[in-house]
Protein backbone atom coordinates (compact mmCIF):
# COMPACT_ATOMS: atom_id res chain seq x y z
CA UNK A 1 0.00 0.00 0.00
CA UNK A 2 1.45 3.40 -0.89
CA UNK A 3 2.70 5.51 2.04
CA UNK A 4 1.14 8.76 0.84
CA UNK A 5 -2.51 7.78 1.10
CA UNK A 6 -1.92 6.10 4.43
CA UNK A 7 -0.34 9.22 5.91
CA UNK A 8 -3.18 11.32 4.52
CA UNK A 9 -5.74 9.06 6.12
CA UNK A 10 -3.92 9.23 9.40
CA UNK A 11 -3.75 13.01 9.21
CA UNK A 12 -7.49 13.18 8.47
CA UNK A 13 -8.17 10.86 11.37
CA UNK A 14 -6.03 12.97 13.68
CA UNK A 15 -7.78 16.12 12.53
CA UNK A 16 -11.16 14.55 13.22
CA UNK A 17 -10.01 13.52 16.67
CA UNK A 18 -8.68 17.04 17.31
CA UNK A 19 -11.96 18.64 16.19
CA UNK A 20 -13.98 16.22 18.27
CA UNK A 21 -11.91 16.98 21.35
CA UNK A 22 -12.29 20.70 20.70
CA UNK A 23 -16.11 20.55 20.73
CA UNK A 24 -17.63 21.01 24.19
CA UNK A 25 -21.29 20.08 24.62
CA UNK A 26 -22.69 21.56 27.83
CA UNK A 27 -25.91 20.08 29.22
CA UNK A 28 -28.81 22.22 30.36
CA UNK A 29 -28.52 23.19 34.02
CA UNK A 30 -24.71 23.15 33.99
CA UNK A 31 -21.95 25.58 33.16
CA UNK A 32 -18.29 24.73 32.46
CA UNK A 33 -15.32 26.86 33.28
CA UNK A 34 -12.86 27.07 30.40
CA UNK A 35 -9.15 27.32 31.18
CA UNK A 36 -6.33 28.24 28.84
CA UNK A 37 -3.13 26.61 29.95
CA UNK A 38 -4.61 26.32 33.45
CA UNK A 39 -5.92 29.89 33.66
CA UNK A 40 -9.62 30.69 33.72
CA UNK A 41 -10.79 32.51 30.60
CA UNK A 42 -14.60 32.19 30.34
CA UNK A 43 -17.68 30.12 31.16
CA UNK A 44 -19.18 27.77 28.60
CA UNK A 45 -22.98 28.03 28.47
CA UNK A 46 -25.32 25.10 27.82
CA UNK A 47 -25.24 23.92 24.21
CA UNK A 48 -22.51 23.63 21.53
CA UNK A 49 -19.14 25.22 22.29
CA UNK A 50 -15.87 24.97 20.36
CA UNK A 51 -12.53 25.46 22.06
CA UNK A 52 -9.31 24.26 20.36
CA UNK A 53 -7.88 21.29 22.12
CA UNK A 54 -4.49 21.41 23.84
CA UNK A 55 -4.96 25.16 24.22
CA UNK A 56 -8.26 25.20 26.12
CA UNK A 57 -9.60 22.72 28.62
CA UNK A 58 -12.63 22.34 30.91
CA UNK A 59 -11.79 23.35 34.46
CA UNK A 60 -14.94 22.72 36.56
CA UNK A 61 -18.42 21.50 35.76
CA UNK A 62 -20.76 23.57 37.91
CA UNK A 63 -24.33 22.53 38.63
CA UNK A 64 -26.48 25.67 38.28
CA UNK A 65 -29.71 24.09 39.52
CA UNK A 66 -31.04 24.54 43.06
CA UNK A 67 -29.48 21.99 45.36
CA UNK A 68 -29.87 20.82 48.94
CA UNK A 69 -27.30 20.10 51.62
CA UNK A 70 -28.19 18.17 54.78
CA UNK A 71 -27.13 19.61 58.11
CA UNK A 72 -26.10 16.56 60.16
CA UNK A 73 -27.73 16.00 63.55
CA UNK A 74 -25.87 17.64 66.40
CA UNK A 75 -26.38 18.46 70.06
CA UNK A 76 -26.65 22.12 70.99
CA UNK A 77 -26.69 23.72 74.44
CA UNK A 78 -29.30 26.45 74.69
CA UNK A 79 -29.10 29.65 76.72
CA UNK A 80 -30.76 28.00 79.74
CA UNK A 81 -28.31 25.04 79.62
CA UNK A 82 -30.68 22.56 77.98
CA UNK A 83 -29.25 19.99 75.57
CA UNK A 84 -31.19 19.58 72.34
CA UNK A 85 -30.48 17.56 69.20
CA UNK A 86 -31.06 19.42 65.92
CA UNK A 87 -30.79 18.62 62.23
CA UNK A 88 -31.84 20.53 59.14
CA UNK A 89 -31.38 21.23 55.44
CA UNK A 90 -30.03 24.12 53.37
CA UNK A 91 -31.25 24.93 49.85
CA UNK A 92 -28.89 26.91 47.64
CA UNK A 93 -28.28 27.79 44.00
CA UNK A 94 -25.07 28.78 42.20
CA UNK A 95 -25.40 32.11 40.42
CA UNK A 96 -21.78 32.67 39.39
CA UNK A 97 -19.99 29.54 38.15
CA UNK A 98 -16.54 31.12 38.14
CA UNK A 99 -16.76 32.22 41.78
CA UNK A 100 -18.22 28.90 42.88
CA UNK A 101 -15.32 27.13 41.15
CA UNK A 102 -12.38 29.31 42.15
CA UNK A 103 -13.41 31.30 45.26
CA UNK A 104 -14.02 28.32 47.55
CA UNK A 105 -12.77 24.78 47.78
CA UNK A 106 -15.33 22.03 48.33
CA UNK A 107 -18.44 24.18 48.02
CA UNK A 108 -20.82 21.62 49.54
CA UNK A 109 -18.65 21.00 52.59
CA UNK A 110 -18.15 24.72 53.09
CA UNK A 111 -21.89 25.42 53.02
CA UNK A 112 -22.60 22.55 55.43
CA UNK A 113 -19.94 23.68 57.93
CA UNK A 114 -21.07 27.29 57.70
CA UNK A 115 -24.71 26.35 58.38
CA UNK A 116 -23.72 24.08 61.28
CA UNK A 117 -21.64 26.68 63.11
CA UNK A 118 -24.22 29.42 62.66
CA UNK A 119 -26.98 27.07 63.83
CA UNK A 120 -25.07 26.57 67.07
CA UNK A 121 -24.64 30.32 67.44
CA UNK A 122 -28.28 31.16 66.82
CA UNK A 123 -29.84 28.45 68.98
CA UNK A 124 -27.23 28.89 71.72
CA UNK A 125 -28.49 32.45 72.27
CA UNK A 126 -32.10 31.34 72.82
CA UNK A 127 -33.96 29.57 75.60
CA UNK A 128 -35.37 26.10 75.18
CA UNK A 129 -38.94 27.36 74.93
CA UNK A 130 -37.90 29.83 72.25
CA UNK A 131 -36.10 27.15 70.22
CA UNK A 132 -39.23 25.01 70.26
CA UNK A 133 -41.71 27.77 69.49
CA UNK A 134 -39.74 30.10 67.21
CA UNK A 135 -38.58 27.90 64.34
CA UNK A 136 -39.47 30.51 61.77
CA UNK A 137 -37.30 33.06 63.54
CA UNK A 138 -34.38 30.59 63.69
CA UNK A 139 -34.76 29.79 60.00
CA UNK A 140 -34.84 33.48 59.07
CA UNK A 141 -31.74 34.31 61.13
CA UNK A 142 -29.82 31.35 59.69
CA UNK A 143 -30.85 32.29 56.16
CA UNK A 144 -29.65 35.86 56.57
CA UNK A 145 -26.28 34.89 58.10
CA UNK A 146 -25.42 32.04 55.71
CA UNK A 147 -26.60 33.91 52.62
CA UNK A 148 -24.44 36.89 53.50
CA UNK A 149 -21.40 34.62 54.03
CA UNK A 150 -21.84 32.72 50.75
CA UNK A 151 -22.42 35.81 48.62
CA UNK A 152 -18.68 36.00 47.84
CA UNK A 153 -18.82 32.43 46.51
CA UNK A 154 -21.44 33.24 43.88
CA UNK A 155 -24.03 31.20 45.79
CA UNK A 156 -27.57 32.20 46.77
CA UNK A 157 -29.06 30.52 49.87
CA UNK A 158 -32.76 30.18 49.11
CA UNK A 159 -34.03 28.42 52.24
CA UNK A 160 -32.87 27.05 55.58
CA UNK A 161 -35.18 24.65 57.39
CA UNK A 162 -34.86 22.80 60.70
CA UNK A 163 -36.13 19.29 60.24
CA UNK A 164 -36.29 18.23 63.87
CA UNK A 165 -35.56 19.52 67.38
CA UNK A 166 -35.33 16.77 70.00
CA UNK A 167 -35.05 17.85 73.66
CA UNK A 168 -33.98 15.30 76.32
CA UNK A 169 -36.48 12.77 77.64
CA UNK A 170 -36.68 14.29 81.14
CA UNK A 171 -37.40 17.71 79.67
CA UNK A 172 -40.10 16.19 77.45
CA UNK A 173 -41.73 14.59 80.51
CA UNK A 174 -41.57 17.87 82.42
CA UNK A 175 -43.09 19.71 79.48
CA UNK A 176 -45.85 17.09 79.28
CA UNK A 177 -46.69 17.56 82.96
CA UNK A 178 -46.59 21.32 82.54
CA UNK A 179 -48.93 21.14 79.55
CA UNK A 180 -51.31 18.89 81.49
CA UNK A 181 -51.32 21.27 84.47
CA UNK A 182 -51.92 24.21 82.16
CA UNK A 183 -54.84 22.47 80.50
CA UNK A 184 -56.34 21.55 83.88
CA UNK A 185 -55.94 25.16 84.96
CA UNK A 186 -57.73 26.37 81.84
CA UNK A 187 -60.48 23.81 82.38
CA UNK A 188 -60.96 24.98 85.98
CA UNK A 189 -61.07 28.61 84.88
CA UNK A 190 -63.59 27.84 82.16
CA UNK A 191 -65.72 25.82 84.59
CA UNK A 192 -65.71 28.64 87.15
CA UNK A 193 -66.53 31.14 84.42
CA UNK A 194 -69.42 28.95 83.36
CA UNK A 195 -70.75 28.73 86.92
CA UNK A 196 -70.37 32.48 87.33
CA UNK A 197 -72.23 33.14 84.10
CA UNK A 198 -74.93 30.67 85.15
CA UNK A 199 -75.43 32.44 88.49
CA UNK A 200 -75.51 35.79 86.72
CA UNK A 201 -78.15 34.48 84.33
CA UNK A 202 -80.24 33.11 87.21
CA UNK A 203 -79.97 36.39 89.13
CA UNK A 204 -80.85 38.33 86.00
CA UNK A 205 -83.86 36.10 85.44
CA UNK A 206 -85.04 36.60 89.03
CA UNK A 207 -84.56 40.33 88.65
CA UNK A 208 -86.62 40.41 85.49
CA UNK A 209 -89.29 38.26 87.14
CA UNK A 210 -89.49 40.62 90.11
CA UNK A 211 -89.66 43.61 87.77
CA UNK A 212 -92.44 42.01 85.77
CA UNK A 213 -94.27 41.01 88.96
CA UNK A 214 -93.97 44.57 90.33
CA UNK A 215 -95.22 45.95 87.04
CA UNK A 216 -98.12 43.51 87.18
CA UNK A 217 -98.99 44.58 90.74
CA UNK A 218 -98.76 48.22 89.72
CA UNK A 219 -101.03 47.62 86.74
CA UNK A 220 -103.48 45.66 88.90
CA UNK A 221 -103.46 48.42 91.54
CA UNK A 222 -104.06 50.99 88.83
CA UNK A 223 -106.96 48.96 87.48
CA UNK A 224 -108.40 48.49 90.98
CA UNK A 225 -108.08 52.21 91.71
CA UNK A 226 -109.75 53.00 88.41
CA UNK A 227 -112.58 50.59 89.19
CA UNK A 228 -113.03 52.06 92.68
CA UNK A 229 -113.01 55.54 91.17
CA UNK A 230 -115.71 54.61 88.70
CA UNK A 231 -117.68 52.88 91.45
CA UNK A 232 -117.39 55.98 93.62
CA UNK A 233 -118.49 58.16 90.71
CA UNK A 234 -121.50 55.91 90.12
CA UNK A 235 -122.39 55.93 93.83
CA UNK A 236 -121.98 59.70 93.96
CA UNK A 237 -124.19 60.04 90.93
CA UNK A 238 -126.81 57.76 92.48
CA UNK A 239 -126.64 59.70 95.72
CA UNK A 240 -127.06 62.95 93.82
CA UNK A 241 -130.07 61.57 92.00
CA UNK A 242 -131.65 60.38 95.25
CA UNK A 243 -130.88 63.74 96.88
CA UNK A 244 -132.54 65.51 93.97
CA UNK A 245 -135.55 63.23 94.33
CA UNK A 246 -135.84 63.94 98.07
CA UNK A 247 -135.42 67.65 97.44
CA UNK A 248 -138.28 67.39 94.92
CA UNK A 249 -140.61 66.07 97.59
CA UNK A 250 -140.24 62.33 96.94
CA UNK A 251 -139.59 60.86 100.40
CA UNK A 252 -139.52 57.31 99.11
CA UNK A 253 -136.06 57.82 97.61
CA UNK A 254 -134.40 57.54 100.99
CA UNK A 255 -135.69 53.98 101.25
CA UNK A 256 -133.28 53.02 98.44
CA UNK A 257 -130.16 53.51 100.56
CA UNK A 258 -131.76 51.94 103.62
CA UNK A 259 -132.72 48.83 101.69
CA UNK A 260 -129.28 48.64 100.03
CA UNK A 261 -127.41 48.75 103.36
CA UNK A 262 -129.88 46.33 104.89
CA UNK A 263 -129.39 43.81 102.09
CA UNK A 264 -125.60 44.14 102.31
CA UNK A 265 -125.69 43.49 106.05
CA UNK A 266 -127.87 40.42 105.62
CA UNK A 267 -125.51 39.16 102.85
CA UNK A 268 -122.54 39.59 105.19
CA UNK A 269 -124.23 37.46 107.82
CA UNK A 270 -125.12 34.81 105.28
CA UNK A 271 -121.64 34.51 103.77
CA UNK A 272 -119.74 34.41 107.09
CA UNK A 273 -117.75 31.13 107.31
CA UNK A 274 -118.19 30.88 111.12
CA UNK A 275 -121.89 31.61 111.32
CA UNK A 276 -124.17 28.60 111.59
CA UNK A 277 -127.24 30.40 112.92
CA UNK A 278 -128.31 33.94 111.97
CA UNK A 279 -130.35 36.08 114.38
CA UNK A 280 -132.00 39.09 112.78
CA UNK A 281 -132.09 42.12 115.11
CA UNK A 282 -134.98 43.66 113.19
CA UNK A 283 -138.41 42.54 112.18
CA UNK A 284 -139.11 41.08 108.83
CA UNK A 285 -141.95 43.53 108.26
CA UNK A 286 -139.44 46.38 108.24
CA UNK A 287 -137.52 44.70 105.44
CA UNK A 288 -140.76 44.14 103.56
CA UNK A 289 -141.71 47.73 104.05
CA UNK A 290 -138.36 48.92 102.87
CA UNK A 291 -138.56 46.73 99.81
CA UNK A 292 -142.02 48.06 99.21
CA UNK A 293 -140.65 51.57 99.33
CA UNK A 294 -138.06 50.61 96.76
CA UNK A 295 -140.83 49.23 94.55
CA UNK A 296 -142.81 52.45 94.79
CA UNK A 297 -139.68 54.41 93.98
CA UNK A 298 -139.07 52.28 90.92
CA UNK A 299 -142.67 52.70 89.74
CA UNK A 300 -142.49 56.45 90.11
CA UNK A 301 -139.21 56.53 88.23
CA UNK A 302 -140.72 54.52 85.38
CA UNK A 303 -143.87 56.66 85.31
CA UNK A 304 -141.83 59.85 85.30
CA UNK A 305 -139.72 58.69 82.35
CA UNK A 306 -142.79 58.08 80.17
CA UNK A 307 -143.69 61.04 77.90
CA UNK A 308 -146.84 61.91 75.92
CA UNK A 309 -147.04 61.95 72.20
CA UNK A 310 -146.58 65.73 72.01
CA UNK A 311 -143.32 65.59 73.99
CA UNK A 312 -144.82 66.51 77.39
CA UNK A 313 -144.78 64.17 80.37
CA UNK A 314 -147.76 61.88 80.51
CA UNK A 315 -150.20 62.44 83.37
CA UNK A 316 -150.24 59.73 85.99
CA UNK A 317 -153.09 57.32 85.72
CA UNK A 318 -155.74 57.61 88.49
CA UNK A 319 -156.86 54.53 90.25
CA UNK A 320 -160.44 55.95 90.63
CA UNK A 321 -162.62 55.20 87.58
CA UNK A 322 -164.27 58.24 85.97
CA UNK A 323 -167.92 59.00 86.90
CA UNK A 324 -170.33 58.35 84.12
CA UNK A 325 -172.76 61.09 83.34
CA UNK A 326 -176.45 60.61 82.64
CA UNK A 327 -178.08 61.73 79.48
CA UNK A 328 -179.39 64.85 81.15
CA UNK A 329 -176.26 65.87 83.13
CA UNK A 330 -174.26 68.82 82.12
CA UNK A 331 -177.05 70.49 80.33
Amino acid sequence: MPVGPTVALMLVFLVLIYLASSVKIVRQGYEYTIERFGRFTEVAKPGFNFYPAFFYSVGRKINMMEQVVDIPGQEIITKDNAMVAVDGVVFFQVLDAAKAAYEVSELYVAIMQLATTNLRTVMGSMDLDETLSKRDEINARLLAVVDHATEAWGVKITRVELKDIRPPADIVNAMTRQMKAEREKRASILESEGQRQNEINIAEGRKQAQILEAEGRREAAFRDAEAREREAEAEAKATQMVSDAIAGGNAQAINYFIAQKYVEAISGFATSPNAKTILFPVEATQLIGTLGGIGELAKEALAGSTTAGDGRPAAPKSSVPPTRRGPFEGQ
